[in-house]
Order: C-alpha cells, then sequence, then structure tokens
C-alpha cells in the first residue's frame, strides 16, 4: 500500500501536475504518443526521483504507456507532499513524504523493489545498489540514472564486475546535463538559496566549490545577481576553464576568508569541513548543491559549535568558539529541492522526455544489452532536442546532401 502524508492534500497537487504539463511541451508530446501507442504495456517501473511536479509529469507518462510506477523519493527533504497525494489519486504507488528519517527513505526504495520492477528508474544510484545488494536485480531488464553523481555509482558497480542489467546514463545526454544541469541547477540553486534567507545577492563575495555542469550554472547565474564569484576546483582543467570564464580561482582555504555564501557541487565529501568553517566571516552562508549532504561536513559544523537554533525555515545557526556564526540551508542538503522546487519544468522536460525515451528503448531492446552502463542513443537525444525546439517556434538549417558527403569524405 502507497504511504504518504496526507491524502486531503492531491487536489491541490493535481493543480501543480497540470502547471508542469503546461510548460513541458515534449513530454507532453509524449504522453500523447504513450497514450495511443503503448509501448510500456504490462512492465513494472521501479522509481526513486525528487516527488515533485515534474516527476509527476513523468509518472504519468509512464502510465499513460502502459506501465505499472512503484516511486520512492531520492532524498528525505525533496518531496511535495501535494504532489504525493495527487500520483497516488491518479493510480501511482507512492512510498515518501516530507521530513524522511534515514530508515524511512531506504525502506521506501525497499518497498518499491518488491514489486518486482521491469525498469528501475534511479537518480542518485540508491536503488539501483541497493538492488543489487538485495537480489532484487535478478528478471530487472534494465535501468535509468538520472544524475552525476548516480552515474559514478553505477560506473563503480560496473568496474566490479558486479552490475547485473543494463543502465542508461540519462545524465550524460546532451539534452539533459547541458541544460538541466547547467541553466536548471543554476537558476534553482539561486531560488533556494533566497527563499531560506531573503539575502542580497549582489555585492557579496560568492564560492562556487567545482565547476562541473552544476557549478558553471550556479557560478553563472551568481554572477548574473551581481555578485563576485570564486570558484575552488580540484581539476587542473576545470580550474583553468572558470579562470578564463572571468571567475577568481583559489583554493578552499583562502576562498574560506573571503566568501560570504558558499555552494558546493562537487558530487564528493567534506569540502568544507572544520579548518574551513574556522575561518569563515561571521554570518557566512553554507549550502550545498549536490546530490548527497556530506559535500558540507555537518558533523564538524555539529561538533564545532557551542550552540545551534533553527533561526528561519531551512535555515540553522551554528555558533563557533570565535564568537561567529555560520548558517547552514537545508541541512546541507539539495538546496533547490528542499529550500525550492528544484528545477523549473521547461528544462526538465527534455531530462525527463529522455527517461522516458530511455525506458521505451529498454522495453524493447533491454534484454539484448549486456550489463554496462550506455549513453543515450544519439537519436533520442537529437529528438528531444528537435521537439523542444519546434515547441518554442524555433526552425534551423539542414545539411544539403553535397555537405553531407564533404563532411564524411577524407578528400579535401
Amino acid at each position: 500500500m502507497p504511504r504518504i502524508k496526507d491524502p486531503e492534500l492531491s487536489e491541490r497537487g493535481m493543480l501543480k501536475i497540470e502547471w508542469a504539463f503546461a510548460h513541458m511541451p515534449v513530454l507532453s508530446q509524449i504522453a500523447e504518443e504513450f497514450s495511443r501507442e503503448k509501448p510500456l504495456e504490462g512492465m513494472r517501473i521501479a522509481a526513486c526521483l525528487h516527488v515533485t511536479k515534474e516527476t509527476g509529469v513523468l509518472a504519468l507518462t509512464l502510465r499513460k504507456g502502459g506501465a505499472e510506477v512503484y516511486l520512492s523519493a531520492s532524498n528525505p527533504l525533496s518531496t511535495q507532499d501535494d504532489v504525493a497525494a495527487a500520483l497516488v489519486q491518479e493510480g501511482i504507488e507512492v512510498y515518501a513524504w516530507k521530513g524522511m528519517s534515514e530508515e524511512d527513505y531506504f525502506w521506501a526504495i525497499d518497498s518499491v523493489l518488491k514489486y518486482k520492477p521491469d525498469i528501475t528508474m534511479d537518480d542518485g544510484g540508491d536503488l539501483t545498489v541497493m538492488a543489487h545488494e538485495k537480489g532484487y536485480s535478478e528478471g530487472i531488464r534494465g535501468g535509468t540514472e538520472e544524475t552525476t553523481t548516480g552515474v559514478l555509482r553505477i560506473e563503480s558497480l560496473e568496474r566490479d564486475g558486479l552490475l547485473k542489467y543494463p543502465v542508461i546514463a540519462v545524465n550524460n545526454a546532451e539534452t539533459k546535463k547541458n541544460f538541466d544541469n547547467v541553466y536548471g541547477t543554476g537558476q534553482s540553486t539561486i531560488d533556494g538559496i533566497l527563499r531560506a534567507t531573503n539575502v542580497m545577492i549582489a555585492g557579496k563575495w560568492f564560492v562556487v566549490a567545482g565547476y562541473g555542469h552544476v557549478g558553471k550554472g550556479i557560478a553563472m547565474r551568481a554572477r548574473g545577481m551581481g555578485a563576485k564569484v570564486i570558484v575552488t576546483e580540484v581539476d587542473p582543467i576545470r580550474a583553468l576553464m572558470a579562470a578564463m570564464d572571468g571567475y577568481l580561482v583559489m583554493p578552499m582555504k583562502e576562498a574560506a576568508k573571503l566568501g560570504d555564501i558558499f555552494v558546493t557541487a562537487t558530487g564528493n565529501r567534506d569540502v568544507i569541513k572544520a579548518e574551513h568553517i574556522s575561518l569563515m566571516k561571521d554570518g557566512a552562508i553554507l549550502a550545498n548543491a549536490g546530490h548527497f549532504d556530506v559535500e558540507v561536513s555537518v558533523k564538524d559544523l555539529e561538533l564545532m559549535a557551542l550552540s545551534s537554533r533553527e533561526i528561519r525555515d531551512h535555515v540553522k545557526e551554528y555558533l563557533l568558539p570565535n564568537g561567529r556564526r555560520v548558517y547552514l540551508l537545508a541541512e546541507g542538503r539539495l538546496v533547490n529541492l528542499v529550500a525550492a522546487e528544484g528545477h523549473p519544468s521547461e528544462v526538465m522536460d527534455m531530462s525527463f522526455a529522455n527517461q522516458a525515451l530511455a525506458v521505451k528503448y529498454l522495453v524493447r531492446d533491454g534484454s539484448n544489452l549486456p550489463p554496462k552502463v550506455y549513453p543515450v542513443p544519439r537519436e533520442i537525444d537529437e529528438l528531444v532536442a528537435r521537439l523542444k525546439l519546434k515547441s518554442m517556434r524555433i526552425e534551423i538549417d539542414f545539411l544539403t546532401p553535397e555537405q553531407e558527403r564533404y563532411l564524411s569524405s577524407w578528400r579535401g
């Protein structure tokens, strides 16, 4: 049986999903096609995703395609309870509510896996890892993974020879990583910081840890709001890119002395820890945009602090031995989903269109694929881009036959 916070919230949740549908034209078109053709008929899909209005559109699209959908949350604090209630009313089995304990979180993932899915859909790798650790992987035709952290974990499973079924790295699609990760995370991270704190960004020193796609988007949007942006990196190529994009680049120990707002976006742990926190200004704000709550060391904060208190929703103040205060947002979890609503529907349109079409591909061809991590097929990536351009009323040129022959020939 589904487990959510309050079924009475379903009407409000359905309005949110309707709003998202109206701003996700590509996925809406796929939903219409799925409704007619039923390419997922008889399939059971176990998903571990952020339960937002955009995920609601994806879940209903899969259901229109004929699938049974079982949904758990990929973050204990990201579930929109009204959306969860609406999805249950629409026939989706949901095991998610905002404020889950760690025990509840893993219980929910286990619950959706008990339905013996044909396909898994993951965001962060927890469902895929549990499927392998607890013996649920037998009979699974294939899976998808939504985010960088999850892809890295599943690639590690593959390297160790433990991966039991093919997984499509949706995160690595051009129409996902170059838009969702950059523009989606950039905007929604700033949105989460502003909703939590209502501070002025203009004129402040804004430190971005990590200059991958996510870090680029956050740095871009922070600069657009008038911040003075510092980037910290361990990768020399990314550090060089950040420098040539016009940002100051320095080690975290140096940035810690200057920063007013810090955002981690690395996918790694202990990016900000005691040695950095002790150097920070009074009033420094710490936030995380990476998948797991390990980038800012909450353990170090708790050990260092003389006292702490919840001063605003999603803002915890820590009083340090030096008399300074620092503020941790969203318990160190994804600030854009805990303190705000996550990415805009328009950019999730492309990400979830890739998800839906990847699932269709796996249903058709998954049983013929060896257990490896695969890219999204190029034809799916390009189709999503063309449908998005069409929805924006943008036309582009096409190669002539002569141009195609020229590009495919070794002759000058």
